[in-house]
């Protein structure tokens, strides 16, 4: 397995960037990770730089509300990887998603896409706004089964929540969905997922969802009751949202272990647009953290990866983490990476991104599931 690496920013011109992705040529990648602030896969011309560099390549990425490279996050820049993998085969899969009500069937395309008696793992890269993430997920476990590990994540627009891309086999996409699946019997693939946040308040029963739309909370506006809790941070919602996200219980009351990020708000139906479904008889709890509580989240998140791998070679890590994270850790947000970086060792090369969700299994072999708030881990290497 071989890895190069270049960390790019603006302003770049498509000669300057051509040049600058040789070395990345060089070892002749058969797979490509793109994860990027909005300007560069909103341009077209360096799309098409990315493409002719990598004609052989499986090209996959998305755009981002912050970008990891090595133990380093930026903002504003793009982070591209090339992955010679030597004893693997990969083979890349997108459909178009026509609106969030689309979700559940544009997951079922993928998996059909993908479904193979040898695939063994896949990745899966959607929009971060008008999605239903879960539904994405569920769609694809119908064709993949519920045991095949999916890992990915829906894209970012820097926090915005307006304008997001993708980056498949035909370019960059604001309403497309890219997957990869991988075969062979030497692929290594691993993954962690935790959180680090805490339940605080009452219990609020949901008594009336649609999907992923959250109308009322014991009998009263969702957003009513949402704003209240806010406070002051009301007047900056839907993007004060990513600091109380909810937790998922059940209708006993016991935590699903599931964490719900809002997307969006509306005043006139006075309903909170989440990330992904939510159980229509269960309850809701707002939630917090520290800049301490997450560093250690993603510590665990990190070494439940690394105890699924037996390579001892290269291996190249993805970090899928939520913006929500990054804006309660602010200026210590790096700590979360170097954490990460310092459980996985020297070997292993880290990319990835801040996002609006993230996707992956609680642990092996267990079904996956659209994740909000956590810091999640991929960890590929080649026996």
């Amino acid at each position: 397995m071989l890895i190069s690496q270049i960390t790019l920013k603006k302003p770049v011109s498509a000669d300057a960037a051509a040049t600058l992705l040789v070395p990345l040529a060089a070892i002749q990648p058969n797979w490509v990770t793109v994860f990027a602030a909005v300007d560069f896969l909103a341009d077209t011309g360096f799309v098409a730089v990315l493409q002719g560099a990598f004609p052989s390549a499986v090209l996959i990425g998305c755009s981002t509300a912050g970008e990891i490279a090595a133990t380093t996050v930026h903002d504003g820049h793009c982070v591209v990887t090339a992955v010679r993998l030597e004893k693997s085969r990969l083979t890349p899969a997108s459909t178009i998603l026509n609106g969030m009500d689309d979700s559940l069937a544009a997951g079922e395309r993928i998996g059909a896409a993908l479904a193979a008696r040898d695939l063994k793992a896949m990745m899966v890269f959607g929009p971060g706004v008008r999605i239903n993430g879960s539904a994405l997920v569920e769609g694809i476990a119908r064709h993949v089964g519920v045991q095949l590990p999916i890992t990915g994540g829906l894209a970012g627009d820097g926090g915005t929540f307006q304008h997001t891309y993708t980056l498949g086999p035909d370019g960059a996409s604001d309403r497309t969905i890219v997957a990869v699946g991988f075969a062979g019997d030497d692929l290594q693939f691993a993954h962690g997922s935790f959180g680090g946040w805490e339940s605080f308040g009452p219990a609020r029963k949901v008594t009336r969802s649609v999907g992923n739309v959250l109308y009322e909370l014991d009998g009263e506006s969702a957003l009513d009751v949402y704003k209240r809790y806010l406070g002051d941070h009301a007047a900056d919602l839907p993007a004060s949202g990513l600091l109380f996200p909810f937790a998922m219980h059940g209708q006993d009351h016991d935590a699903l272990g599931l964490i719900r990020t809002i997307l969006g708000i509306d005043e006139t139906a006075g309903s909170l647009t989440l990330a992904g479904m939510i159980d229509p008889h269960g309850y809701l709890k707002l939630m917090h953290a520290s800049t301490d509580r997450l560093v250690s989240g993603a510590e665990s998140a990190a070494a439940a990866a690394a105890a699924m791998t037996k390579t001892s070679g290269p291996s190249l890590a993805i970090l899928v983490s939520c913006v929500g994270r990054k804006l309660v850790m602010g200026d210590r947000v790096d700590g979360e990476i170097e954490a990460v970086g310092d459980v996985l060792g020297k070997e292993v090369t880290l990319t990835g991104y801040y996002s609006y969700g993230e996707i992956s299994p609680f642990q092996p072999g267990s079904a996956c599931h659209l994740h909000n708030q956590t810091m999640t881990i991929t960890l590929l290497g080649e026996a």
